[in-house]
């Protein structure tokens, strides 16, 4: 019998969120379940910090955790490197303190705020200041994907016809339509967030679980035993098919 894994979407910041999700598990799967964090951990909710905090303390504690890399982590990773650098991915005007993309809201979680304008170079020793250094490398060291025989765990989703492993960083933390306008047979069943939905949905060849948690939505968490999948819920298991 295949041993469940359980799959959390997009936390963005939402420490009530992260919470209510391991309840779920360690409900269904007991406190040594294996856990994947499909990335997203900051951003546009209020504590960022605490999502990072309570991953880093799982991980220590030799919980069973794996840890992907989301675009919004990866923009967070970059923003804190010796000189901050910029996702060539974004739209032109576009950039991580963007009202619209929640950097501001991250920095604010670890005490670093600034009103009207201040220099780039000004902002950035504020929060190399704030942010410690164990968070700057759990960023660091996030995966892109993690694979089991059945199933291929990413942030955001693959390149149709490229073999998993030869896969490109940016299109794993950033792919939308291509990914989504494809309904051919992946080498494995895809699970993956980044793009909000309503409700986590199966589309026979991808599951999405990001269901908006950083817009004030509740976070999916979903198990999964070979390909066979269900939703968590206050109520159990509920199956989430195509």
């Amino acid at each position: 019998m295949t041993d469940p894994i359980y799959a959390v979407g997009d936390l963005h910041g939402q420490t009530a969120e992260f919470d209510r999700a391991l309840a779920l598990i360690t409900e269904d799967g007991g406190p040594c379940a294996q856990i994947i964090f499909l990335g997203d951990y900051v951003d546009r909710g209020p504590d960022s910090l605490g999502v990072i905090d309570r991953l880093i303390c799982g991980k220590d504690a030799g919980r069973n955790w794996i840890t992907l890399l989301g675009n919004h982590d990866r923009m967070f990773a970059w923003f804190m490197e010796d000189i901050p650098r910029h996702d060539p991915h974004l739209l032109v005007g576009y950039h991580w303190l963007h009202d619209r993309l929640g950097g501001i809201e991250t920095l604010k979680s670890y005490g670093v705020e600034f009103e009207g304008q201040i220099r780039l170079e000004d902002l950035h020793a504020k929060a190399k200041a704030a942010v410690p250094y164990s968070h700057e490398a759990f960023l660091r060291d996030l995966v892109l994907m993690h694979q089991t025989p059945d199933l291929a765990f990413v942030h955001a989703g693959i390149r149709p016809g490229v073999a998993l492993n030869a896969q490109n960083a940016n299109d794993l933390v950033w792919i939308r339509q291509e990914f989504h306008n494809f309904i051919g047979t992946h080498p494995k069943l895809i699970v993956h967030g980044h793009t909000p939905v309503d409700a986590a949905t199966h589309y026979g060849n991808r599951v999405n679980l990001d269901t908006g948690a950083g817009y004030g939505h509740p976070v999916s968490v979903a198990v999964f035993e070979g390909k066979d999948c269900w939703l968590l819920t206050d109520h159990g298991r509920v199956p989430l098919r195509a």
